[in-house]
């Protein structure tokens, strides 16, 4: 009996102890994924897993930087291109370019960037002596023109013939040029300021006329550069008596004029009836205000000029051994596009504007083109730094008989110029960013704006009972021109901004 039970309990408990161990098992077999030994023969599975992830994105990184390089590079091309749905994506107005946009795959030019300048400006280094005169090695002026019964009384900028300005254009060792300041031809500087600036061997120029602007007081202006430096703002008696105004002027003991650090230069006689044409005078023609000046930085009466001028003649000519720089306009490469641009804007007279590009045409003036070798055709003009050396002085007064001759809008005379000395004519055009980054720019004190700017039609100006044909300056595009202008059709033009 006993027996019995024993062997009872036995079994009870072998069983008992056999679930316990399948159960056991059971346990082991679920929680088997979370063992070390099973975590151990995971572990490389994922490194792989991991590694693969990360190359995987570095790839695609790298596969989308190139996509957009790619696209760039295209865009670049495109631009170029003679099929219509390519050029189409440099027309800020096409769908093609507001989808790209749309898709940030359109490239947004800087506004501003940092200008590479020296550290110091008591440490740079001024050239000694003056960069040779290799081309033109003498350069005189015209200042009175032969007489004959059908010239008007002396202009400032001369009786300038078709035969001459052709003539201009040929380099030779000895060249004389119109130039402007004909005899009595107006723009007249007062003695006590002309004594002045025989002094001047650098000189940072600027002009006000007709009372649009008063003087900007430059910033950030060494000590060094303050001793060096003459800042001569010239102007007309309209534009002085509207300062005497506004703004506190003051009389040294020479009977100078002063606003600050600048020098107030007098014009008398303004040599032309619209102020536009009268403030590329001194801007074009500092060479022939100032002769005593080695080098000058002109900038637009409404800048604020940000940057020490000593620092801006080393970045811009001695650094890179240059002796002209100008900035590239920020929109337009060519003339034909910014002579659009004035039309849009109403910024000259349109039929003029057209016979103006119209001669330039048919002289052979192409649209620009990475072929052309230059940067653009089209400068920023707020901004001239430049040597006086024989070639660019003359270069300055091509420069400004076109503007005599033809319309004020010396952006679309400057690349012709360039284009006529058949590259001879060595410049540097930087950055339009860093352009932007030389100064702060002012409102006018009132709108800029003329009749002339608003005309529609060359009948407008048959009976000039209105005032609005220029009777002193602009005369070529008045005088019969020796070729067939007819038959001149001007090149199309791409819309690359709205703003023009």
């Amino acid at each position: 009996m006993e027996t019995e039970v024993q062997r009872s309990v036995s079994l009870r408990l072998n069983r008992r102890g056999d679930r316990n161990n399948q159960f056991q098992q059971n346990r082991d077999a679920e929680g088997g994924l979370f063992s070390s030994e099973r975590l151990s023969q995971d572990y490389p599975m994922k490194a792989v897993w991991k590694r693969g992830f990360i190359r995987l994105f570095l790839v695609g990184g790298i596969v989308w930087i190139l996509l957009i390089l790619t696209v760039l590079l295209f865009h670049i091309w495109s631009c170029q291109s003679s099929f219509a749905f390519f050029s189409a994506i440099c027309n800020r107005e096409s769908k093609v370019f507001f989808v790209l946009d749309n898709m940030g795959l359109v490239p947004k030019p800087q506004h501003r960037c940092p200008i590479p300048i020296a550290n110091d400006p008591d440490k740079v280094v001024i050239p000694q002596g003056r960069t040779p005169d290799k081309i033109v090695q003498n350069l005189s002026y015209i200042v009175e023109d032969k007489k004959n019964e059908f010239q008007s009384p002396p202009l400032f900028g001369g009786h300038q013939s078709w035969l001459q300005r052709e003539k201009s254009f040929r380099l030779k060792s000895t060249m004389k040029v119109h130039c402007g300041f004909m005899q009595n031809g107006g723009a007249e500087m007062n003695p006590i300021d002309i004594n002045y600036a025989k002094k001047c061997r650098f000189v940072v120029a600027s002009g006000i006329f007709d009372g649009y602007d008063t003087p900007h007081e430059p910033s950030d202006i060494s000590a060094r550069s303050k001793k060096l430096f003459c800042f001569l703002m010239v102007m007309d008696e309209i534009s002085l008596d509207f300062i005497k105004k506004n703004v506190t002027v003051k009389e040294d003991v020479d009977g100078g004029l002063w606003v600050g650090i600048w020098r107030l230069v007098l014009l008398k006689h303004p040599p032309y009836d619209e102020p536009r044409r009268n403030g590329k005078v001194p801007k074009i023609l500092t060479h022939r205000l100032f002769p005593e000046a080695q080098y000058s930085i002109w900038i637009d009466g409404k800048m604020e000029l940000m940057v020490d001028p000593l620092l801006i003649l080393e970045r811009y000519l001695w650094r890179g051994k240059h002796t002209f720089a100008i900035a590239q306009h920020k929109h337009h490469h060519s003339i034909y596009e910014e002579a659009d641009a004035i039309k849009r804007r109403k910024r000259y007279a349109r039929p003029l504007i057209d016979l103006h590009m119209k001669i330039y045409s048919y002289e052979g003036m192409k649209p620009w083109s990475p072929k052309k070798g230059t940067i653009s055709d089209v400068p920023e003009g707020a901004v001239i730094i430049r040597e006086h050396t024989a070639l660019n002085n003359l270069f300055s007064c091509l420069w400004f008989n076109e503007v005599n001759l033809f319309t004020p809008r010396d952006q679309l005379s400057f690349g012709y110029v360039v284009y006529r000395l058949g590259g001879l004519f060595k410049f540097f055009m930087f950055p339009n960013c860093e352009y932007n980054s030389l100064f702060v720019l002012h409102p006018h004190t009132r709108e800029h704006s003329s009749v002339v700017e608003w005309v529609k039609s060359l009948d407008e100006f048959k009976t000039n009972k209105t005032g609005l044909k220029e009777s002193r300056g602009g005369l070529g595009l008045w005088t019969p021109y020796p070729g067939n202008l007819d038959s001149v059709i001007l090149p199309p033009v791409a819309r690359t901004s709205k703003a023009g």
